[in-house]
């Protein structure tokens, strides 16, 4: 039976309710008046059931698909204005304990294991500060002998003490194995951004067989873990899906109603949503799975999700390539990385986002977007986006439902938009090339205008300024 409100991962994410919704939306999707019905409860820009969204997802006629992309866009410019927020990941150890079929990281795959010192973290980090970042997501395999949380949280330390020329990391998310509300509570203390942990699949079934053996296997334990971080006082978390490995409509409606039961039970949502397909890795080829999906349904995926949790940040990292990322800005992700290594280090020692040495290759998996983070940046301006390395609302406390009250209410972007453009011009004036300063100034001057209260838009110009001159980390 689906309970939003149990605490009990098979209730409030129920297998007969993931299968039952997948065969209402078939039935439903070419009842044209009815998907008309919710199109207009979507224009409320309050969100929609697992049920509803689903319908949106199977209906294929192309006028009401083309509806959908068009709100799903229209949705994401109310919310989060023309901002796309960058991060880079940073990989500490691939030791792991799993036996995940999907992941080369998992126990006996054969790849070459390592784990960074502190004192290659601190030059991983001033690497990364010297490319521009702000914003990390913290990787690691599950294996409490390699990797204890006293690592991670020894790790989160060395991170946030760089401060490398005009650098510094402002926001490290973390993504984790399912841990207990004790060690929450410690990765909150350490001062750790987002929560982030993939559910990889909500079928029960695919994911036991997924997960043969290790911790992961416990299905339960790890559906329930952001109940267990929200526990331990962590007020943003951040789900994700990967496609390819099950049958994608169920995937959809599972994510969904893991976003509903966080919603019941906690009042807040997901902070964040990722979409990640399977990639090819060592020892891993996508095409052995039943669930691969094609880019135009991976892009409806993106814009149906946009529909039904209009406050949440969605994710899209650079195992896609640009072609697919463009896509999908235009389907409502908010959130993307820039100039990925996907090896445990690799940033210090220079080189191509894909290159390793033959015999420490540790990538999780292949990179398709390899562009440089300022390529990425002039990419972003050219097409219309304000890129964004702020980190404001967590250092200001407005995380949780703080946040979320000021998201729903379309309130969020008078902090936002003048945020994206301080931090946007920090990156032109430390690390941008000519032509990506030049495109990015105008840009900025363009945008200015767009800032509704005077006050406001005359204290970011000032900042500004004083940026200029040489001052850093304004924030609104």
């Amino acid at each position: 039976m689906y309970d939003p409100k149990s605490a009990r991962a098979e209730e409030f994410i129920s297998h007969d309710e993931m299968r039952e919704t997948v065969e209402y939306a078939r039935r439903m999707k070419d009842d044209l008046a009815a998907v008309d019905r919710i199109l207009e409860k979507a224009r409320e820009q309050k969100g929609l059931t697992h049920r509803e969204a689903s319908v949106l997802l199977a209906c294929d006629d192309g006028e009401k698909t083309r509806e959908i992309f068009s709100l799903a866009y229209q949705i994401k410019q109310e919310f989060y204005g023309n901002r796309i927020v960058l991060f880079a990941p940073l990989y500490l150890s691939n030791y792991c304990v799993n036996g995940c079929l999907y992941c080369p990281y998992h126990y006996g795959s054969g790849m070459a294991r390592k784990k960074l010192t502190q004192e290659e973290i601190y030059a991983e980090t001033a690497a990364l500060q010297d490319m521009g970042h702000k914003r990390l997501a913290i990787e690691s395999g599950e294996d409490p002998v390699n990797n204890p949380i006293e690592y991670i949280l020894e790790s989160l330390g060395t991170i946030y003490s760089v401060k490398h020329k005009n650098g510094a990391i402002r926001r490290a998310n973390v993504n984790i194995a399912a841990t207990t509300v004790e060690n929450y509570r410690k990765l909150r203390d350490a001062g750790i951004g987002t929560y982030i942990l993939f559910q990889e699949t909500y079928d029960k079934p695919g994911y036991e067989h997924l997960h043969p053996k290790g911790p992961k296997h416990n299905y339960a334990y790890h559906t329930e873990a952001m109940d267990r971080a929200m526990d331990g006082g962590i007020d943003d978390v951040g789900l994700g899906v990967l496609f390819g490995l099950e049958n994608y409509a169920r995937e959809f409606a599972g994510l969904l109603m893991h976003a509903e039961h966080l919603e019941a039970v906690h009042g807040v949502g997901p902070h964040t949503i990722s979409v990640p397909r399977v990639k090819p890795a060592q020892g891993v080829d996508p095409d052995s799975f039943e669930g691969g999906i094609s880019d135009e349904l991976f892009e409806k995926i993106a814009a149906c999700i946009r529909i039904a949790v209009p406050y949440t940040g969605m994710i899209i990292s650079t195992r896609e390539s640009q072609k697919v990322r463009e896509r999908m800005l235009r389907a409502g992700v908010s959130q993307i990385s820039g100039a990925s290594r996907t090896s445990v280090g690799g940033y210090a020692e220079g080189g191509g986002v894909n290159d390793a040495a033959p015999d420490d290759d540790t990538r999780q998996f292949e990179v398709s977007d390899t562009r440089t983070l300022d390529e990425v940046i002039q990419w972003l301006i050219d097409a219309g986006y304000v890129p964004s390395f702020c980190t404001a609302c967590y250092r200001e406390g407005r995380t949780g439902d703080r946040f979320m009250a000021l998201c729903k209410s379309k309130q969020i972007l008078n902090c936002c938009h003048p945020n994206a453009l301080m931090t946007l011009k920090e990156y032109l004036v430390d690390y941008a090339s000519a032509p990506t300063r030049e495109a990015g100034e105008r840009l900025i001057e363009r945008e200015l205008d767009q800032i509704p209260k005077e006050k406001i838009r005359e204290l970011a110009r000032k900042n500004l300024l004083d940026i200029e001159n040489g001052l850093r980390d304004f924030r609104l």
